[in-house]
């Protein structure tokens, strides 16, 4: 794969680091640009140039040497979005806007877009796929969709060349070739795996269980858990598959799902923690089952997780919860 440069906006967060360094380590050129607002500036992989700016001002360093932009740069907090919604329409909704022109103006012709599960909602079947309806339930879930819909209509007016990535539960930690390592730290959290180590690290006291009488084997949700080094290979390969006039939709994850008593289960096994349980009641909106078929993103990207055991995704995350506290 020849030489290329990259812009990944909102690339000192959680999954745009790690996709940043990927990019790298294939020998790119990337340029970060985040505000900081929720990532880190230590997150931003070592040989990326970074810009501390806001998505709404990209026109300011976009230009025509950018062979496409990767855009990570949203606020993903469901309970913020349902609190704050202009919060969410204003940063998801009107800075990709202001994306999209930049490079609309620049000549810059591909994107991939970071999207979520939660453009779904309440699923209708299992696995969910790309055809299934999509209403969501929050704010957040909301301005995801409204991005997506803004992206096929710039496909279709002005031959952009698109990939959205609509991701279930990313999790784990990656080790870069340089030596850093990127992991989940969201303030606050609201991830399970993250959460549940951290009682195993003892800045929690117990974990809480939302409900234990859901129609699933042991009663508790279920939900499909993909490594964020799985997640940005799928990256690299949208790039590639990315066509001119195409809006491409795939879903990311494992196709399998784990409950959250095998979560925490396997967070005993990995910390030798006893993990302490409190049950609490279900929580509104909380669906049984969210679990991803994709069989398009194993299509048209030619793309495969590699690093779909549990013991193995939480193991990464240990290592990285330990080495950050």
């Amino acid at each position: 794969m020849s030489t290329k440069k990259y812009l990944v906006t909102g690339g000192a967060g959680y999954v745009g680091s790690v996709v940043a360094a990927h990019l790298l380590e294939a020998g790119h050129a990337v340029t970060v640009l985040d505000d900081l607002s929720t990532g880190f500036r230590a997150g931003v992989p070592e040989g990326a140039e970074f810009i501390e700016g806001r998505i709404q001002d990209a026109a300011k360093w976009l230009d025509p040497s950018y062979d496409a932009v990767l855009h990570f740069a949203a606020s993903s907090q469901v309970g913020e979005s349902v609190a704050k919604p202009e919060k969410y329409w204003d940063n998801n909704v009107g800075g990709s806007m202001a994306l999209l022109a930049a490079m609309r103006s620049a000549g810059v012709r591909k994107l991939v877009f970071s999207s979520t599960a939660a453009t779904y909602g309440e699923p209708v079947s299992s696995p969910i796929t790309e055809t299934d309806p999509t209403s969501p339930t929050s704010p957040y879930g909301a301005t995801k969709l409204a991005v997506d819909h803004m992206i096929g209509g710039e496909c279709a007016a002005h031959g952009l060349a698109a990939v959205s990535l609509r991701y279930f539960n990313v999790a784990g930690a990656y080790a870069a070739r340089s030596g850093a390592t990127a992991g989940e730290r969201h303030d606050p959290e609201s991830h399970l795996i993250p959460l549940v180590l951290q009682v195993a690290l003892g800045t929690r006291p117990s974990i809480s269980v939302y409900g234990d009488d859901y129609p699933t084997p042991d009663g508790t949700c279920v939900r499909d858990y993909i490594h964020v080094a799985d997640l940005a290979e799928a990256h690299l390969r949208a790039l590639d598959a990315a066509t001119g006039g195409e809006h491409l939709i795939c879903n990311l994850g494992n196709g399998n799902g784990f409950s959250v008593r095998e979560v925490i289960e396997t967070v005993r096994k990995v910390t030798g923690h006893p993990i302490p349980e409190v049950m609490a009641a279900r929580r509104d909106g909380d669906p049984a089952v969210l679990v991803a078929s994709a069989e398009t993103a194993h299509r048209r990207l030619g793309w495969t997780p590699s690093r779909a055991d549990l013991t193995g995704i939480v193991a990464d995350a240990w290592a990285f919860a330990r080495a950050k506290h």
